[in-house]
């Protein structure tokens, strides 16, 4: 049984980003993943906006964490190059009443210290957005608000703990633990064992569940279902700023989200589930979404929809996140309840867990040859002109070959994937965005599971979606060409 100092378990946003933090010290850190590869829950269905923390107020810890986390993305990204943007963010209100929630919003907004934060008339609006709707009244506008890759963002997380000694475990599925002899003994459900004297419970969705594994609090998690659908980058609809309606009691409402890759994002719903695995999209919340949608921007089209698909927040009673030492279980931090906006603050998350940590007794030295940056991952598609693709075919001549034609995505990108770890289908589909264009992976996919084959030894037949039993081919394939 490997001995650890810490055990994170759960690898989406928030416990990469924690793995990361931690990876700055000298200790032994594993973190446990119950899918085949990270970002494969909550993370993979986020929407990817970075928050400028007008929505709460600072009586609650996501605020705070909030406010803290979007100030750490341009070192973050320096460090680590995913994409992300600071595109701001427009509340857009369609009648006085509304106006009067705006304010609200602005008022909070100053108090919280969101910087640049203004209330705006009906021209001013226009002028920032062309393509939002004549109707509107005024708004909100707050330019530090942004957008990011989720996917890319917790792949370089944990690409960078990894690099600074982060032992990850994927396909490890907690079943049991006990504490014994000031230890935790952690026990997946095909019976791999370790130990460790902290745990920290980030398993998103299944974070109650972890909880009373570890004798911890008895709380519940409540999945929100959200609904939301992708634009091809073509779209006439597609907006420089992120798309706020003014929001109700229970819901930010329908948004219109200019990824940062160039594509546009509408959603999400705000739906109570008892389903944690409900990933279906009906008819009926499409025609909301775009009914909604089109009222902020005409433009919208659902012809123009490439996929739909759903993500569900895990969410507390009160709302709020929960974040602290557990009081019923020994050298067990609960981190729970992190729905929006906790990508953006999840780096914030990050330092807290850490500082929880410390207060317990952990002893954190500083690496002295820690690396906080990570390679770039070059591509194709972001190259400046021919004269730099060139340079990067001469270099290597699978730059040069094509795979994904929607997104150019190369064969060289595809392999690099491969060798940091992503072998199924929605692996390399999000570290490289293959398959994530107009065709949804209909004349990549195949060449995909043939690149897979070629680099892993992995049978066609045997390499799956998502891991588990999502197999693409039913059957044994002969000699493809």
């Amino acid at each position: 049984m490997k001995k650890y100092d810490i055990a994170i378990i759960g690898g989406g946003v928030c416990g990469a980003a924690i793995a990361r933090e931690l990876s700055r010290y000298e200790l032994s850190v594993v973190l446990l993943e119950r899918e085949v590869d990270v970002c494969f829950g909550v993370s993979k269905a986020n929407s990817g906006i970075v928050h400028a923390g007008f929505h709460h107020g600072l009586d609650t810890l996501k605020a705070r964490l909030e406010i803290k986390g979007n100030l750490m993305f341009e070192r973050l990204q320096h460090e680590m190059r995913f994409p992300f943007k600071r595109v701001g963010i427009i509340v857009a209100a369609f009648s006085y009443e509304e106006m009067k929630t705006v304010e609200h919003l602005y008022e909070r907004g100053v108090s919280n210290g969101v910087p640049g934060i203004e209330i705006c008339s009906s021209e001013r609006i226009l002028s920032l957005e062309p393509e939002i709707s004549s109707d509107v009244v005024g708004g909100l506008y707050a330019p530090t608000g942004g957008v990011v890759e989720p996917y890319r963002f917790v792949f370089a997380l944990i690409e960078s703990a990894v690099a600074n000694g982060l032992d990850l475990r994927t396909s490890f599925e907690v079943a049991s633990s006990s504490f014994e002899v000031g230890r935790h003994e952690i026990v997946s459900s095909d019976g791999d064992e370790i130990s460790a004297r902290f745990a920290v419970n980030a398993a998103g969705l299944y974070s109650d569940d972890v909880s009373r594994m570890f004798n911890g609090e008895d709380f519940e998690i409540k999945p929100r279902k959200g609904e939301e659908y992708l634009l091809d980058r073509n779209s006439k609809a597609h907006p420089n700023h992120v798309l706020f309606p003014v929001p109700s009691k229970v819901s930010k409402g329908m948004l219109v989200i200019p990824t940062v890759e160039g594509t546009t994002m509408v959603g999400p719903t705000a739906e109570m589930t008892h389903y944690k695995n409900d990933a279906a999209t009906t008819a009926e919340n499409l025609k909301n979404v775009f009914h909604q949608a089109k009222r902020m921007m005409p433009g919208i089209s659902n012809r123009d929809i490439i996929t739909a698909f759903t993500g569900s927040r895990p969410t507390l009673e009160n709302g709020d996140f929960y974040i602290e030492m557990s009081k019923k279980a020994e050298n067990l931090v609960q981190v729970a309840g992190i729905q929006s906006p906790g990508l953006t603050a999840s780096p914030a998350i990050a330092e807290y867990v850490k500082d929880i940590l410390k207060s317990a007794g952990l002893e954190l030295t500083e690496k002295v040859k820690y690396k906080a940056e990570i390679p770039n991952f070059e591509t194709i598609r972001n190259a400046k002109n021919i004269e730099a693709i060139d340079a990067i075919v001469a270099e290597n001549p699978a730059y040069a070959k094509i795979i994904c034609r929607c997104e150019k995505i190369s064969e060289a990108e595809i392999v690099a994937a491969i060798h940091k770890g992503h072998t199924t289908l929605d692996g390399i589909k999000f570290y490289t965005r293959s398959g994530m264009g107009r065709c949804q992976g209909g004349f990549c996919s195949y060449k995909i599971l043939k690149i897979i084959a070629r680099e892993t030894g992995i049978p066609v037949e045997k390499i799956t979606k998502r891991g588990g039993e999502s197999q693409i081919v039913v059957g044994r394939l002969g000699n493809p060409m």
